[in-house]
């Protein structure tokens, strides 16, 4: 009852949230344009939120993967100024998300500290990089090659209303791909029912043989580079890398994570589940936006969506808890 109390009432918020600014917004909220423009507004997120899930089905988290986007973010761009070619500066950024990430691996999983003591280090020191790199300045302008800033504008036209072509954002191919990696790797391999089995009972997975130090070392690694990955989806979108961009996607990562997880029958995260809460904070903030909310009330609602659906899920897990026992 409680399970199930949970389950269709994040749904039931969910879809309230939606036919609330369908109706409210009949003119431009159901539009394709609107439509296409929100799938590319959440791709950063739905990354960094898909990757997110790997740690998180562990019952581990990573506070720093939005100053790793951010970093990621300015390193490309100030390789961009050096003049090296894009495919060797978005490289780059990418082995600095993934070395982040193992870094971040390495002193929870190795050293054994635990991850939000960790990871809130590590944010501090990747955020303090970043201003390093950039020297404390948005970079932009003739610094940005244009074939970076127009991969984010341009996509596969899929059909055409009126005179108007309309194409599906690159962006939001790139969110797809992940979370269909992440999909896979979470649902359909070893790998992710032995990240399974750590969140379940950690100590009993290492007893049964799962390599719980190494484990736990590649998820964050994973995350480390889906966070560079929304770094440089960031960067190209708006032509321009500073060194404060990802600070948002955090908190949103993680309230995404939560959110989906009043959906899934046990509780536990899972990487379709997580998108549905990113679809909805997506739709809260386009809605919101349109009706012209200050940028404050919004964070005030998505702090209250966390806190809500943590809620949620604890009181999910309470009962199958007891069910069990």
């Amino acid at each position: 009852m409680i399970s199930a109390l949970r389950r269709f009432g994040g749904l039931a918020g969910m879809i309230a949230i939606f036919l609330f600014f369908a109706l409210s917004l009949p003119d431009t909220f159901l539009t394709l344009r609107n439509l296409l423009n929100v799938s590319q507004q959440i791709s950063m997120l739905a990354v960094v939120a898909a990757t997110m899930t790997v740690v998180m089905v562990m019952g581990d988290f990573d506070l720093s993967v939005g100053a790793m986007a951010s970093l990621s973010g300015v390193v490309a761009a100030q390789l961009f100024v050096l003049d090296w070619p894009i495919a060797a500066a978005v490289g780059a950024a990418l082995a600095v998300g993934l070395a982040g990430g193992l870094a971040n691996g390495f002193v929870v999983g190795v050293v054994g500290i635990l991850p939000f003591v960790a990871t809130l280090a590590t944010l501090t020191m990747f955020s303090g990089l970043a201003f390093v790199v950039s020297d404390g300045r948005t970079i932009f302008g003739r610094d940005i090659p244009a074939a970076f800033g127009d991969f984010a504008r341009g996509g596969p036209v899929i059909g055409q209303a009126g005179e108007v072509v309309v194409a599906l954002p690159n962006l939001t191919l790139v969110a797809v791909a992940v979370v269909a990696i992440v999909w896979v790797v979470l649902e359909q391999t070893s790998y992710g029912r032995r990240l399974a089995a750590i969140g379940g009972n950690r100590e009993a997975a290492r007893l049964a043989g799962v390599p719980v130090v190494a484990l736990r070392f590649s998820a964050f690694a994973f995350t480390g580079l889906g966070a560079a990955i929304a770094g440089l989806m960031y960067a190209s979108r708006v032509a321009s890398a500073n060194p404060t961009q990802g600070d948002g996607l955090m908190l949103a990562a993680i309230a995404a994570v939560f959110l989906g997880m009043t959906l899934t029958r046990d509780g536990e995260p899972r990487v379709l589940a997580t998108l549905a809460g990113v679809v909805t904070l997506g739709v809260l903030d386009n809605g919101l936006t349109q009706m012209r909310v200050d940028s404050y009330v919004r964070e005030v609602l998505v702090g209250a969506i966390i806190l809500v659906s943590v809620g949620l899920s604890e009181i999910g897990r309470r009962g199958i808890g007891r069910r069990r026992a």
